[in-house]
């Protein structure tokens, strides 16, 4: 499996659908499986996680779903 594949085609998807970024937001972990399709070990599906929180920028989608990363 390609990570760094996955992690962009996740951020991708939170960066163009509220929805996701949303529940993105409230459980990472579930949105994650959701974009990908698949439910993934714990050690896999963690370092998605860390990879796609660190290339997001909050402060890019923030205003887009309402400030719901704490960014009014």
């Amino acid at each position: 499996m390609d990570i760094k594949a996955k992690i962009d085609e996740v951020v991708n998807k939170v960066k163009n659908d509220p929805e996701i970024a949303s529940q993105f937001q409230s459980n990472p972990v579930q949105a994650v499986e959701k974009v990908l399709g698949v439910d993934l070990p714990d050690d896999v599906i963690n370092n998605i996680v860390e990879g796609v929180k660190s290339k997001i920028s909050f402060d890019g989608i923030a205003g887009k779903i309402g400030g719901l990363f704490g960014k009014n």
